[in-house]
């Protein structure tokens, strides 16, 4: 059996009491599968251990939880790595879903279903495998290239983040309830893969429902003031366009606005605290 230094046997002795399977351990800490239950049965259970198995109760919305590659696009890399026969199918997941997020305990969430603590420990641990942070750097590279911005990509990205509406993210509307026979209203989001998640900075999940936050529209207006000259024809020709059609929303807007003046705003401007009589009010 090869030498294994004392903090990964520690390591994949801590994931044996957990309940890991000897696969799974493998797969965090690099040891071969072999070796594990070389440990396991040499030592670990010879000090009257006992690995901590877990009663799992039938959850039918987990078993369909996706846990395949994300539903977008994939790049010829990241197809690569998930054909790699040299990692394991949930080795080949962590490496896509932790480029997509940078973020190795989500990644490892997702892919392991787990939580949060073992996922934060295991994640960490993980990316230190090296044949993994070699798949994560070549889909990182490849990445960088395909988002490598033309000057013609830029505006149209800044006319996107500053035209963006709310029926780009979700749909709404009124539906007949076939049981009732009634009307409601109702609003549904769209697919992830089915919109431009960077021109969202939020999504979340409160007590009064789901929301959405786009990115802040400011200084997208500011930037296409300032680089009008470099879009391209059909561009300006588009600019244009939008910018009539918010002009035009924002005078029927003030026009539904208008309040009748009958003097009460100018006196209550005018009014110091303590001309009201008890009379008067």
């Amino acid at each position: 059996m090869a030498v294994i230094d004392e903090e990964t046997k520690q390591k994949a002795k801590e994931l044996w009491l957990q309940g890991k399977k000897y696969r799974e351990i493998s797969e965090i800490t690099g040891i071969k599968e072999s070796s594990i239950k070389s440990l396991a049965s040499r030592i670990w259970k010879k000090e009257k251990l006992q690995p901590n198995r877990k009663k799992v109760a039938n959850k039918v919305a987990v078993a369909n939880r996706d846990k395949g590659p994300p539903k977008t696009e994939l790049l010829p890399e990241e197809i690569e790595t998930l054909n790699n026969e040299e990692l394991t199918e949930r080795q080949r997941l962590f490496c896509l879903y932790y480029v997509r997020w940078f973020n190795a305990t989500k990644a490892y969430r997702k892919v392991y279903d787990c939580d949060y603590t073992t996922a934060m420990t295991n994640g960490s641990m993980l990316l230190r495998n090296t044949k993994i942070q070699e798949h994560i750097q070549a889909i990182k590279d490849a990445k960088i290239k395909q988002a490598m911005y033309t000057a013609e990509d830029l505006f149209q990205k800044m006319m996107d983040i500053a035209y963006s509406d709310a029926t780009d993210f979700l749909s709404f509307g009124r539906r007949i309830n076939e049981e009732t026979g009634l009307e409601y209203n109702y609003v549904d989001f769209l697919d992830s893969s089915e919109v431009d998640g960077t021109l969202i900075q939020e999504v979340k999940k409160g007590k009064d429902g789901c929301s959405i936050k786009l990115v802040r529209k400011e200084f997208a207006l500011k930037w296409l003031d300032k680089h009008y000259s470099e879009a391209t024809d059909l561009q300006k020709a588009q600019l244009e366009q939008l910018r009539a059609q918010t002009d035009k929303l924002k005078a029927d807007n003030q026009e539904e606005e208008i309040i009748e003046d009958d003097g009460f705003l100018d006196a209550i401007k005018g009014a110091e605290i303590g001309e009201w009589s008890d009379e008067e009010i």
